[in-house]
């Protein structure tokens, strides 16, 4: 590390947090003054608000817009440099242009696994924060919180690779539901059959408890037949595998993403794309913090007419190209067949082509 690291990487550092800090402020102000009536209604005082709900709020808007803060603060300051016939002088002073780089490189890194880590646990810490204020307090009239209102929905489900369940109706509320059926198959043939009026979770003895059971085993020709009238099982589902909530992506961390989609696949649930889809961005994302920053540098390293003014225009036309596509690819994958690792990475892959497009047309 010389001099000129440390010199690019300081001005990189603090116009990227300013960036943040600012944007941060505009965007409190803003969902503030929309939100004024409910934060009257609540009546909650002023900290209770800032730690019920910004104090998740604020880091899910920052790492929404992270890789556009980064590539506007590359560009102002490089831009900046730039004006003053700084990077010029680097240079002339013997320095490549690739070694210019390596700066933006180290810094793009350091950002990039700040998001990630982010991403993976502290975001979505943040999103039951906010999400569940929301709750509470602002869409309390909403009919698709199961917090909310009684969630009550047929649902069919896989338990295991010869086991399948279903249940007519289940309130979040109560976890109770019913009727509850099961079928066991083995070589396309039903051997075993449950069935139960009613089917509630115990939640001391961590089990389901079923009334009125029919039991079905069937061997062949032969059939037992067993009722009960009560009955306490132990399957691998629990009752947060049956709420439908539409924000289970944004709260569960990196870890809990990918066991949670590996249970519901084994269950044979359908629409996991855009659970898939948020699995691969929380990898994908970070790493067009890179490709940002370096685009960010070969666009603002050269010295135009119009100064800072001309590099932000590119920067913003970029990042808004950027945000775009990643939108259409998500689109694709939720609502058709688009395969969601491709839809997570697609904006990369072109990214990547348009930030070597550039590096090659820069004047060195």
């Amino acid at each position: 590390m010389k001099k000129l690291d440390w010199y690019i990487l300081k001005k990189f550092f603090t116009t990227f947090f300013f960036c943040v800090f600012l944007f941060t402020v505009i965007a409190v102000v803003i969902d503030s003054s929309e939100k004024a009536d409910d934060f009257v209604k609540s009546g909650l005082g002023f900290s209770q608000i800032f730690t019920q709900y910004y104090i998740g709020f604020i880091p899910y808007i920052d790492a929404l817009l992270f890789p556009l803060f980064v590539l506007i603060a590359v560009i102002f300051f490089t831009s900046k440099m730039a004006g003053k016939s700084e990077i010029i002088a680097i240079l002339a002073s013997g320095t490549t242009y690739n070694r210019m780089l390596y700066p933006y490189w180290l810094g793009g890194i350091v950002l990039g696994l700040v998001l990630l880590f982010a991403s993976s646990f502290v975001i979505p810490k943040a999103n039951v924060i906010w999400k569940q204020f929301e709750t509470t307090y602002i869409k309390v009239n909403s009919t698709y919180d199961p917090l909310v209102e009684h969630y009550e929905r047929s649902m069919y489900f896989r338990i295991d690779s010869f086991t399948y369940a279903g249940i007519r109706s289940y309130d979040t509320i109560t976890k109770n539901g019913g009727p509850f059926f099961m079928h066991r198959i083995k070589n396309n043939e039903l051997i075993y059959n449950l069935r139960a009026s009613t089917i509630k979770w115990d939640t001391a003895a961590k089990k389901w408890y079923l009334r009125d059971v029919v039991e079905r085993s069937i061997n062949g020709l032969h059939e037992t037949l067993k009722i009960d009238k009560a009955l306490s099982l132990t399957f691998n589902f629990k009752p947060i595998d049956l709420t439908q909530d539409e924000n289970v992506k944004d709260k569960l961390n990196s870890v809990a993403l990918y066991k949670y989609i590996a249970d519901q696949q084994l269950r044979g649930t359908e629409g996991l794309n855009t659970l898939q889809v948020e699995e691969f961005r929380r990898f994908a994302t970070p790493f067009s913090v890179l490709i940002l920053t370096m685009i960010g540098a070969v666009i603002a390293s050269r010295r135009v007419r119009g100064g800072s003014g001309a590099h932000l225009a590119i920067g913003f036309l970029t990042g808004a190209l950027f945000i775009l596509m990643d939108r259409f690819s998500t689109i694709f994958a939720t609502k058709g067949n688009f395969p969601p690792l491709l839809a997570a990475w697609l904006p990369n892959v072109i990214f990547t082509a348009v930030a070597i497009y550039f590096y090659r047309k820069a004047p060195k």
